[in-house]
């Protein structure tokens, strides 16, 4: 059917807006969006005022208090409304004094970070011979007469974050199924400089519970030439790390208020929480400011989306996932009316684009609005994303969005003391915040929503 000129006049806006391609209807909001992204200078400021000031931000910690209620009051100076902190009881894991010492052949003193949830060893600590194997077959051909009552040390070369990062979740379990009675893992990262790596580790529920702790390369590769010049070598490790009670946290959020369908929601956001070395630069506060920042820019700009952009910071990412969980208890049966969900969980380097959980339709959708974004560089859009907070949210059908970068350096200082502010561009963090801001805003605004999956 051909509609005559007058019906096209009469024809409501948000009908023809549904017609236009997303570009040209988003293309100058967008502009002014990334102009005003790329002149901020307060977003970069409340990130150092997060690391420098607070620091780490371990679950259960003061730290992590001390943040969520900064973060809650600073999410009310940026304007946004229905400033809440849900509560969350988070695990509590407190590392206390640790220390590692090669004894024979040679003295030296191993740098180690032990590694989260671990045990502690005994008031003595331990003292064994250390057993490297270079990946879990390698362990397995060893057998119990090889490995019971030694250290096992894992020198796994790092061949990307997901091959290697088994080790440290269950390498303790399958050593101490051997009978080993502690394991050492060379640190899941890209760069040596004796910069060790922390990280959750997972015990299984019938091995025995061993001490585990990461030493750095330059450790392991020098306990494996000790080890292959055919003398025992023996290490000293004494850790006090143990679990205490669960502890109270919360989640923070607050919104921009949909002005049409408040009732349907954009979540956009990071965790709050850090591991208890470094300050939490990367990860992830970086993730965080970033979309209180794309947030406070939006209001900045007077732009009210149809749609509420709710921006959270989850609590208890590192060893948990509790404010994830928390969050999806909470919205209850009103996840049907989450539109998408974006997390920012891959550092503050250049970005490059979005990773999408949907596919069809939605994936083009993402696609269309991601031409918005090649003047920051931010343009490509590939199948499978989200991040590990919004993950429950994908569980039931909302499309996840995880904004990557280029990702050159995050492995240098994911987990390790070296996650400082100064390890952030102020450049490249604005492109992050740009990318951030106009992505949340359109799917927020355009008259149609993303398709459940």
């Amino acid at each position: 059917m051909r509609l005559s000129r007058v019906t096209l006049l009469l024809a409501p806006l948000s009908v023809l807006a549904a017609t236009q391609p997303l570009y040209e209807s988003y293309k100058e909001t967008a502009g002014r969006i990334i102009a005003a992204a790329l002149a901020d200078e307060d977003g970069y400021a409340k990130l150092s005022y997060l690391c420098d000031r607070i620091g780490n931000r371990l679950s259960g910690s003061e730290a992590l208090n001390q943040a969520i209620q900064w973060a809650a009051a600073q999410m009310k100076r940026d304007g946004l409304e229905n400033v809440a902190t849900p509560a969350v009881k988070v695990p509590h894991w407190a590392r206390g004094r640790e220390e590692a010492e090669l004894l024979k052949p040679v003295r030296h003193r191993l740098t180690m970070l032990g590694l989260g949830g671990s045990v502690g060893t005994p008031p003595e600590g331990i003292t064994a011979e250390v057993v490297p194997v270079k990946n879990f077959e390698a362990l397995t051909t060893l057998g119990r007469d090889k490995v019971a009552g030694k250290i096992v040390l894992f020198n796994v070369a790092y061949e990307g974050y997901g091959r290697t990062v088994g080790y440290r979740s269950s390498g303790a379990s399958r050593a101490a199924r051997l009978g080993a009675v502690a394991m050492l893992l060379r640190s899941v990262g890209s760069l040596a400089l004796q910069n060790p790596h922390t990280g959750a580790l997972d015990y299984s529920a019938t091995d025995p519970q061993i001490p585990a702790a990461a030493i750095t390369l330059e450790d392991a590769t020098l306990i494996q030439r000790l080890a292959d010049s055919g003398e025992p070598v023996t290490v000293h490790l004494y850790m006090e790390a143990h679990m205490l009670p669960e502890a109270d946290s919360a989640n923070v959020m607050g919104e921009i208020p949909g002005r049409e369908k408040p009732e349907e929601i954009v979540v956009m956001g990071g965790h709050i929480d850090s591991w208890d070395v470094g300050a939490g630069a990367q990860d992830d506060g970086s993730g965080i400011m970033a979309a209180l920042e794309a947030a406070a820019i939006i209001k900045k700009l007077g732009l009210q989306p149809r749609r509420t952009l709710r921006v959270v910071f989850w609590t208890n990412e590192e060893n948990g996932l509790a404010g994830g969980r928390a969050y999806r208890a909470m919205v209850g049966e009103q996840v049907r009316n989450h539109v998408a969900a974006i997390e920012m969980d891959g550092g503050a380097e250049k970005p490059v684009g979005f990773g999408v959980s949907g596919h069809g339709a939605t994936l083009e959708r993402v696609k269309e609005i991601s031409r918005l974004l090649e003047p920051l560089g931010a343009a490509t859009v590939r199948e499978g994303g989200g991040g590990a907070d919004i993950s429950p949210l994908m569980r039931d059908g909302v499309p996840g969005l995880g904004l990557f970068t280029a990702g050159v350096h995050y492995f240098d200082w994911h987990h390790s003391p070296a996650d400082t502010v100064d390890k952030i561009d102020p450049q490249d963090f604005r492109l992050n915040i740009g990318a951030l801001a106009v992505m949340s805003y359109v799917l927020a605004d355009m008259p149609d929503r993303l398709a459940a999956e």
